[in-house]
């Protein structure tokens, strides 16, 4: 795991870097201790006196905890918005404020970054192109989930329709009602 854990150090530096009021928020906690947790991944990281970060000895005792769910990798790259609502803090609320801020605001500049590789106007056209590409594959995946729900309900029968499930809790709820009053029947006798 050191290997991921200096790559991701590597990267959130890279990404705080391209944000100067990040790290100028992250420098007022300046020896905190963060323990990133997600599936296999435990990260332990300090903040440093510059506003980066660094890797931090991992029996240390964290300032704040971060639990993130167990997809959060696939969460980062559809749903940031889900990631950080499903995101867990513990520990020092003064330095969870600050980072549950710098993170629900930072961004990477990918743009940026790949255009010092083939200049701007062909990192522009690859950045529309991964857009363009990536909405394709979202109207996708949302196609066939809806697809395999009409299959699977209308079909194949496998799933009740929303009418069937309407229909059994209304019959539900007359017979937990024909129960009641039966039950006062009884208590009456």
């Amino acid at each position: 795991m050191l290997g991921l854990d200096r790559l991701f150090i590597r990267s959130l530096n890279h990404v705080l870097r391209q944000s100067p009021w990040a790290c100028e928020r992250l420098r007022a906690h300046a020896g905190a201790v963060v323990a990133l947790q997600g599936g296999a991944m435990h990260i332990h990281y300090q903040i440093q006196n510059d506003g980066l970060t660094a890797l931090a000895d991992p029996s240390s005792q964290p300032t704040v905890t971060v639990s993130l769910p167990n997809d959060f990798p696939a969460k980062a790259l559809v749903d940031r918005e889900r990631l950080f609502a499903t995101a867990r803090l513990q520990g020092a609320v003064d330095v969870a404020e600050t980072l549950a801020f710098v993170f629900r605001n930072l961004s990477w500049d990918a743009e940026g970054d790949v255009a010092r590789l083939i200049g701007d106007i062909p990192a522009r056209r690859f950045r529309l192109l991964a857009q363009g590409l990536n909405r394709a594959l979202l109207r996708g995946g949302r196609s066939l989930a809806e697809n395999i729900t009409e299959y699977s309900v209308e079909e194949a029968a496998l799933l009740p329709s929303a009418h069937e499930v309407s229909e059994f809790s209304a019959a539900v709820n007359g017979l937990r009602d024909d129960l009641a009053r039966l039950e006062k029947r009884f208590g009456r006798l």
